[in-house]
């Protein structure tokens, strides 16, 4: 339990000290909008997949990723400086897709929401009321 409970510490405080670096540190212009979001440590902390968020349209967020790419041994010594560790964890950037995920949901719930508001002024509007003869 213990083991876990250190695993989940180092992934919050590489996360925090990578959103520092890349706010106050990290001076590539192809780097735009990014955001931390979270980070997965093997069992044995040798890897870290760090999960970026980044805004923009497909040509930003192909440019910041490849800024992230060529940062990566510049943030992998910075935390290895940062964070006392007997070994610095192999780093990987990957895009976040929830935010996508979550923005496509909320499209779906309104449009059923919509649906279903139209639906119920047509029966409402259209003859809720007929009488058999």
């Amino acid at each position: 339990m213990s083991s876990q409970l250190r695993i989940e510490k180092l992934q919050e405080l590489i996360k925090q000290e990578v959103g520092k670096m890349l706010l106050y540190d990290i001076k590539d212009p192809r780097i735009g909008f990014v955001t931390v979001t979270e980070v997965e440590m093997t069992g044995d902390l040798r890897e870290a997949k760090i999960y970026v968020s980044i805004m923009g349209n497909d040509e930003q967020i192909k440019n910041s990723m490849e800024g992230l790419q060529s940062a990566l041994g510049f943030i992998r010594r910075e935390i290895g400086k940062r964070i006392r560790l007997r070994f610095t964890p192999e780093i990987s950037f990957a895009p976040d897709k929830s935010l996508d995920y979550s923005e496509h949901i909320q499209k779906l719930l309104l449009k059923i929401e919509r649906e279903r508001d139209t639906l119920e002024n047509n029966v409402t509007v259209g003859g809720g009321e007929t009488s058999g003869s």
